[in-house]
């Protein structure tokens, strides 16, 4: 990531860059950031003069005390940073630009065929990318990236840490190179990470489309562990597990759509045959919601068998054209679910997931900004 921006590769500077940011507009005192992090005072001083310094954070005037003089306070400055996210879907592509508190600042939407061949499709995510940076920031996203942008933050410089890619999976999240993504083989193997990394100029990170979300669901205050159920063009699960998103060993967990729940159902473009994603989207199809929603609840039944979360955060173009109904039955049948397995506690709550349709641009997003606070994993 673009730790460059700061040199927030100190853990303790990340630690008050997220005092800092969660004080909002009144701010917190040098004696506060000493108490919360267990840092000295010393320390303390010398990392908000840095951030000071370098623009990234401001007086926000002065708080009495107990038997002393009043002390000053300090405040994040929001726009001295930002990060591209962008949501890469089969047919369109949302791209935001977001400051530091992950407030979307810029946003632009276009249609996209995700089958279009790796230079129409790299070609329109480095277009839009650069015209979102450019509208907000007046600047091409290489020239606002590095460290150049991050020494001049301080004179009004506003530095771009990178971008974030969103994206059906499978993919390597590590490596950045796509695998075989449902319905678009061709695919396979490809440098996405790389590819837009040379041709933007800023540092890239990819990651699959329900991470992100999670992501950004868990940076923007859902706790413990949740599961996050997008249904759009595909389907798919995020996976927080104790405050942080699960990827697997390789990557691939959240391949939700994909488990099969009937042996000799319709085919599935994966290669499989009754698949959650091909019986709710052929629902969908045929414009039985109530069916999408029972067959989504079935399958959302056994990963809480599997994982005993906390929650169930329901998202997408799909569940968002059907709120009320997806809601409603996926709760009834984790109800049913419960009440046979004479759950006590009752049965783990479904709601829709805040965000609506650039939810998964903003958790892109995040994928840059989260570990300039220490919030990596969410």
């Amino acid at each position: 990531m673009g730790a460059n921006l700061l040199g927030v590769r100190s853990h303790n500077a990340a630690l008050v860059l997220d005092l800092l940011r969660t004080a909002g507009a009144d701010g917190i005192s040098r004696l506060e950031l000493a108490e919360r992090t267990g840092l000295t005072p010393q320390a303390v001083s010398k990392i908000t003069a840095r951030l000071r310094d370098e623009g990234f954070a401001a007086e926000a005037g002065r708080r009495a005390s107990t038997g002393g003089k009043p002390r000053t306070v300090l405040r994040l400055v929001p726009e001295a940073g930002h990060a591209v996210g962008v949501h890469l879907d089969r047919d369109e592509l949302r791209v935001v630009l977001a400051d530091l508190d992950g407030a979307v600042v810029g946003e632009r939407c276009v249609p996209l065929d995700l089958g279009a061949g790796a230079e129409a499709v790299v070609g329109a995510v480095v277009r839009e990318t650069e015209g979102v940076v450019g509208e907000v920031l007046g600047v091409a996203a290489g020239e606002a990236g590095g460290d150049s942008a991050a020494r001049g933050a301080g004179r009004g410089a506003a530095a771009l840490l990178g971008v974030g890619v969103a994206l059906p999976g499978p993919l390597d999240h590590v490596r950045g190179v796509l695998h075989r993504v449902t319905g678009f083989p061709e695919w396979d193997g490809f440098p996405l990470r790389d590819a837009l990394a040379r041709r933007l100029g800023v540092p890239v990170v990819v990651d699959k489309d329900t991470n992100a979300a999670a992501l950004g669901l868990a940076v923007g205050g859902e706790r413990g562990s949740f599961a996050y159920l997008h249904l759009g063009t595909g389907l798919g699960a995020g996976l927080v597990i104790g405050g942080s998103v699960h990827r697997g060993a390789r990557t691939g967990a959240g391949e939700f759509g994909h488990q099969v729940i009937q042996l000799d159902g319709p085919p599935c473009p994966c290669g499989n045959r009754g698949c959650v994603e091909a019986l709710c989207l052929a629902a969908i199809g045929r414009g039985d919601v109530g069916e999408a929603a029972r067959v989504l609840g079935a399958a959302a039944a056994n990963l809480v068998g599997l994982l005993d979360i906390d929650l169930l955060l329901l998202g997408g173009r799909t569940i968002a054209a059907a709120p009320g109904p997806f809601v409603e039955g996926v709760a009834g049948i984790l109800a049913a679910h419960a009440e046979r397995e004479g759950a006590p506690e009752g049965p783990v709550p479904v709601r829709l997931a805040p965000g609506g349709a650039r939810g998964v641009a903003e958790g892109a997003a995040q994928l840059l900004l989260a570990p300039v606070f220490g919030r990596a994993g969410g």
